[in-house]
């Protein structure tokens, strides 16, 4: 190089080296340590349902830090995540570290407080807790929280039920306790009577009045809900309004997800609990999400022929309908199956052009009203898929890969931000939105010096809703999404003793992406693994592109934090992770 090109370059590299420095003096200040004794977690009065509590936290590394008069482990950065057990109430934590003190108070709720030892049910109980409407001939359930060793019945259009108590129930934990490997059923806790029936004749047959017999004193109570049996011939349509209407297993947002079904979607509607309606094809919708009016038929439809077209980058496949149907869409590594609902086969003929990613269409009516289209595929890697109703046509578009790497788009999502969206805290109290942004800006550099285009969605600390990330997804389709986070635990994890690296998808398409990323960053960067999930998450839902949420550590691990905060390792964690997505863009395209 020429002395005058070098010398044109030194203002240059003057200033990558300032820019480096205040990076480097405002990471180290954003996470500076506090200057005595700090708790980051929990808060004080704070409440839970676990049998234990960690304490996560900071104080000089030189002195001892003392919880109820007993020492506490602490690394040599003075941080502390110990655990301790909880008694049913009150419990009183005392940290002591020289002459700074912090009193707290964690009380731990009794899941037996909801059952009554006298003349009373538990406080919103009864079932339905709103209105409900059943077919003829469907089981239609009650259930109360009552003293044990009572007697419980319902009367109900001149039936008597009488409920049971669950002498041996069991419940399970929730979704959360596959992270702390606490999955196990539990034994259930007394006092649930619950009993079922069946009604023929259609009619609104009120709200259900309990009777409670205890003591030989009766109580008698309606549930706030009324009973209705449908007529099957007084037919209502549900037609889906909302661009997306959310499909689940059940009546609340307690049940698991099924494919969502596009906006024109019709189908009759066979039960109501609340504000949910229950469609033919077994899913449950929001009310709000569709337009109800009554109907003489039921929305059916046959189909003959499909047609497949290029759009850009896009394989197009055109389903003509008479209707527009619910639909399920289900992956597997090297398939995807399309299934109608409704929907009569009439087919002879299909047009299926060759096509870069798609093998063979294949189709099959696999029951009485329902027409399932199978896509074998070339390779097994898919990019995405959209799917929408033009009329009572269903396009579903299926994407082409990029034809190299150079030619990729990856959306990068700095997990968190803004005033009120800290994310999860360190010992030190430094947040998890400061880092992921750090470490995300750090991989966007790394990827754009591969010739890789990046989208952020966000580059500064704002608030950003996951609906708008899961929006720009959409609108950007890039070739993998990928969340960036930090993790942390629910009470009864422990928090001393775990940390690691973990990956999370949710569509089959973005599975080999997660573990091949959580495999790359472990092998490495030599971390800890925490695992590969399957989870239903915002920011791994999208179907447009693979989507996968990081994991990148545990922000209140004591020692991982150390290794979180450190500008140095914070470069290395990015260059690996741009590193993981080059190497698997090579291997997959």
């Amino acid at each position: 190089m020429s002395q005058s090109r070098w010398r044109s370059l030194l203002p240059s590299l003057f200033t990558l080296v300032l820019l480096f420095w205040l990076g480097f003096s405002i990471t180290v200040l954003s996470a500076q340590r506090p200057q005595g004794l700090f708790l980051t977690y929990p808060p004080n009065n704070h409440q839970t349902g676990s049998d234990r509590i960690f304490l996560i936290g900071s104080a000089p590394p030189t002195g001892a830090v003392t919880v109820n008069g007993q020492a506490i482990k602490r690394n040599a950065a003075g941080n502390f995540a110990p655990s301790f057990p909880l008694q049913l109430g009150e419990n009183r934590f005392t940290l002591q570290y020289g002459q700074q003190q912090i009193n707290l108070l964690v009380t731990r709720l009794d899941p037996r407080s909801q059952t009554p030892t006298d003349l009373a049910f538990g406080q919103d109980s009864l079932i339905p807790p709103a209105d409900v409407a059943h077919l003829p001939n469907e089981w239609v359930c009650f259930a109360a929280i009552a003293p044990s060793k009572a007697d419980v019945t319902v009367q109900l259009a001149n039936q008597r039920i009488n409920l049971a108590p669950e002498v041996a129930a069991t419940e399970l934990p929730p979704n959360s306790a596959v992270l702390t490997a606490q999955e196990q059923p539990a034994t259930a806790a007394s006092g649930y009577y619950r009993g079922c029936t069946r009604f023929m004749q259609p009619g609104d047959l009120g709200q259900p009045e309990y009777r409670l017999t205890f003591n030989n004193k009766t109580l008698r109570q309606t549930a706030p809900g009324r009973v209705k049996i449908l007529a099957p011939e007084d037919l209502t349509v549900a037609e889906v309004t909302a661009d997306v209407a959310i499909a689940r297993t059940g009546p609340s947002t307690d049940y698991s997800r099924l494919t969502p079904l596009p906006k024109g979607v019709k189908a009759a509607i066979t039960g109501y609990e609340g504000d949910w309606i229950r469609l033919d094809y077994g899913a449950w919708i929001r009310k709000s999400e569709a337009m109800i009016r009554a109907a003489t038929v039921p929305p059916t439809t046959t189909i003959r022929s499909a047609r497949s077209r290029r759009t850009g980058n896009w394989t197009e496949i055109v389903f003509p309908l008479q209707v527009p149907v619910p639909i399920s869409i289900q992956q597997a590594s090297d398939r995807l199956m399309l299934t109608l609902h409704n929907t009569t086969a009439q087919t002879d003929t299909i047009r299926m052009d060759d096509d870069p990613l798609i093998q063979r269409l294949d189709w099959q009516q696999t029951q009485a009203g329902q027409v399932q289209y199978t896509f074998q595929m070339k390779s097994k890697q898919q990019w995405g898929y959209r799917v929408r109703y033009e009329g009572s046509s269903l396009v579903l578009r299926i994407r082409q890969p990029p034809q190299a790497v150079k030619d990729a788009k990856i959306l990068l999502d700095a997990g968190h931000g803004g005033p009120e969206d800290l994310g999860a805290r360190g010992p030190t109290g430094y947040p998890e939105k400061d880092v992921t942004l750090i470490v995300s800006k750090l991989v966007r550099d790394e990827l754009v010096q591969k010739g890789i285009t990046v989208v952020m969605t966000r580059e500064t600390d704002t608030d950003v809703g996951l609906g708008d990330r899961v929006a720009l997804i959409e609108k950007e389709q890039p070739t993998l999404a990928l969340s960036l986070h930090y993790n942390a635990l629910p009470d009864s994890g422990d928090a001393e003793n775990t940390q690691g690296v973990s990956a999370f998808w949710y569509h089959p398409q973005a599975q080999d992406f997660a573990v091949f990323l959580h495999n790359h960053l472990v092998r490495t960067l030599n971390r800890s693994s925490y695992g590969v999930y399957w989870n239903n998450l915002a920011l791994t839902r999208p179907t447009a592109a693979p989507s996968v949420l990081l994991e990148m550590g545990f922000m209140i691990h004591p020692d991982e934090f150390e290794w979180i905060v450190n500008p140095a390792e914070q470069k290395r964690l990015a260059r690996e992770i741009a590193e993981a997505i080059a190497l698997w863009l090579e291997a997959r395209i």
